[in-house]
């Protein structure tokens, strides 16, 4: 299969690492000038990942692949689209990012929708784990789901390895829901870290999942796949672990230390604000950070109005 990798961060140099060792005829793309390919062509290495010579690395996008796999910021997948639609359009796209458009609160299938056509054949990867475990053979599992069958099977079977056990995604509005979400989540989790509460991250995984449900099931998708892959089975890699970019980023939020890389949270955290004004699910986590982060409340009062709120039902 010809596959193309579209943006060549930490995610995607890895996705091309690991398209090529299923067997895969693998281009790596970057724009022009993009630091990240820059450093890939001089030393095939980020750091992280190390490149072997069969993957080809070009700032000119292939045309007629197989397949490809976009791993770009989630706010930047729009202006990506349109600016290669020609190419694009009617190609199998999968969408190897986690997050929610500002301003519109789309999710990122619809956003391709809206620029390639309601045709277009796209499907999203989704799900735990991070680059530095998956080189060093840590296997995990994840979720590809779409509204097209046939190519979310084919993609299943195209992608699935010893390293990542793929299941079958059944529920497009609640994954992509859910695997947003979780990143808001893991900015919180940061925070109570920060301020030394981390033991309050038992109670955090319970009710932000519960929180996210409820979402998933007024935007009119199935509530359980907040409970799978995509947001609960994706807590450990985000809430725990040292390599969560959106973890670490509230930890730095609640410390005062200067955070550069990108933590998608921070822009789904607005996008949801946006969907409880919508809907009107209740969302006092995700506005307990929304708060912290955009509004400049002091830490432990958003964590006291969280105690503060009426007394209820768990479920």
């Amino acid at each position: 299969m010809r596959v193309t990798i579209i943006g060549c961060g930490r995610w995607g140099s890895f996705l091309a690492w690991y398209a090529d060792r299923q067997g895969h005829c693998v281009s790596l793309y970057g724009r022009e000038g993009s630091r990240h390919m820059r450093a890939l062509r001089e030393t095939y290495t980020n750091g992280l990942v190390t490149l072997p010579p069969s993957v080809a690395l070009t700032d000119v996008l292939p045309e007629n692949e197989d397949v490809y796999l976009i791993s770009v910021d989630s706010q930047s997948l729009r202006d990506l689209l349109r600016q290669h639609a020609p190419t694009l359009r009617g190609k199998p796209l999968m969408l190897c990012m986690k997050g929610l458009e500002i301003g519109t609160g789309e999710r990122l299938t619809c956003v391709a929708a809206d620029e390639l056509g309601t045709s277009q054949p796209v499907a999203v990867w989704l799900g735990p784990g991070h680059v530095q475990e998956f080189i060093r053979g840590v296997p995990n599992c994840m979720v590809v789901d779409s509204a097209d069958e046939t190519l979310k099977i084919a993609l299943v079977d195209a992608f699935s390895s010893e390293l990542i056990r793929f299941y079958y995604g059944r529920d497009l509005i609640g994954n992509e829901i859910g695997a947003a979400a979780k990143n808001v989540i893991g900015i919180a989790a940061g925070v109570l870290d920060g301020v030394g509460l981390g033991t309050l991250k038992g109670a955090l995984m319970s009710r932000g999942t519960r929180e996210v449900a409820r979402l998933i099931a007024a935007l009119g998708g199935n509530e359980l796949s907040a409970y799978g892959l995509c947001h609960l089975g994706d807590y450990e890699a985000t809430v725990f672990s040292p390599y969560s970019h959106n973890r670490r980023y509230g930890e730095c939020v609640a410390t005062g230390q200067p955070y550069t890389e990108l933590a998608e949270g921070y822009y789904t955290v607005k996008a949801l604000m946006d969907l409880e004004a919508r809907t009107g699910v209740e969302m006092p986590i995700s506005r307990a950070v929304y708060r912290i982060l955009y509004e400049g409340v002091d830490i432990h009062e958003a964590i006291d109005g969280l105690f503060r709120r009426s007394l209820k039902n768990e479920f």
